[in-house]
């Protein structure tokens, strides 16, 4: 029924291990970084609120708006999360999976964001082909992706309309599944490859359902683990901030599962999901058909259209500039 290999995915983790310590010191900073902001926050919220005579409320405003703040913060590192982790351990894992060598320790990192830069160029252009990928993901498994549909049950309704969530959040490295698929066939042309893929995705989109059905038993449950497993640390942490609400306790906690979903639990999932896609779409072509079903439902599709057209009148034009300068140099 599955499309992947548990010990499969268990020996890559390893192999790139030197990545998911970067991963793993990257998002415990940034869980740090909100334990750090919100304590913060909630002690100057509590100081400010025995001027005005509530320190509970001014505590509980205070933490929120550290937590906030931080927030804000992790929405400007994303492109940056997505270029110097995401992408270089994609690059990696599909150098592994193709069975090429590769080197270890930290020279590994280094190898890897050399990979991403021959294919993307510059970050802007990695984090615009994700996000556009992702705009198009969306919509298709909205419109798509439902239980009730793929595993008509009768009154199957009730519990489908919940699980088609988690199922969707389980779907969301499709694009870092697609960015791996530009990867592996060296495309000198992101925009183009990402449109491709898409298309493969969509004609194979009942298999992607149901091994997302199984990742996401694991996925969130080994997240609900870890949750559980923090919280009363995390309380008795967050009681050492004076007047702190309980609250908190289960903010930052989830805030930690996060962490350690992003850096260990996300890279499985998303290594079982390049797993399905390069297993399943091997040797297939892209049905016409579904990519006019997907250009009628989403105009960000279209834009991947528009963008590859540009990249390659731009790639034209840069390959002339040099053809005339090799000329211009010729003694």
């Amino acid at each position: 029924m599955k499309d992947f290999q548990v010990s499969s995915i268990i020996g890559l983790m390893r192999r790139t291990s030197p990545f998911l310590i970067f991963r793993f010191l990257i998002y415990f900073g940034i869980t740090l970084g909100y334990v750090l902001a919100t304590g913060a926050g909630a002690s100057v919220g509590y100081t400010a609120g025995a001027v005005f005579g509530d320190t509970g409320t001014g505590a509980t405003w205070g933490g929120f708006i550290g937590f906030g703040l931080a927030g804000a913060v992790m929405y400007f590192l994303r492109e940056y999360l997505l270029y110097m982790v995401k992408a270089g351990h994609i690059a990696v894992l599909v150098k592994l999976m193709d069975g090429s060598q590769i080197p270890d320790g930290r020279s590994q990192i280094g190898y890897a964001q050399g990979v991403v830069k021959e294919r993307f160029a510059e970050s802007n252009v990695l984090f615009g082909v994700d996000q556009l990928i992702k705009g198009v993901i969306k919509v298709f498994n909205r419109a798509f992706f439902t239980l009730a549909a793929v595993i008509p049950i009768p009154g199957i309704e009730g519990v489908a309309k919940l699980m088609n969530t988690f199922i969707r959040l389980s779907l969301t490295y499709l694009d870092e599944v697609i960015l791996a698929y530009n990867v592996r066939t060296r495309s000198d042309n992101p925009w183009a490859s990402s449109r491709t893929a898409l298309i493969l995705y969509a004609q194979n989109y009942k298999a992607f359902f149901l091994n997302a059905v199984i990742l996401t038993f694991i996925i969130w449950g080994l997240t609900l683990g870890v949750f559980l497993l923090i919280l009363a640390p995390i309380a008795g942490l967050v009681a050492l901030f004076p007047g702190l609400a309980g609250s908190f306790a289960l903010l930052i906690a989830l805030a930690f599962a996060w962490g350690v979903k992003q850096a260990v639990i996300e890279p499985f999932a998303m290594t079982a999901l390049m797993q399905v896609f390069f297993k399943i779409t091997q040797d297939q072509q892209p049905d016409p058909e579904w990519e006019q079903k997907l250009g009628a439902i989403s105009n960000q599709f279209g834009e991947l259209k528009s963008k590859a057209k540009e990249w390659g009148h731009s790639r034209q034009e840069q390959e002339v500039e040099v053809e005339v300068e090799g000329k211009n140099t010729v003694p």
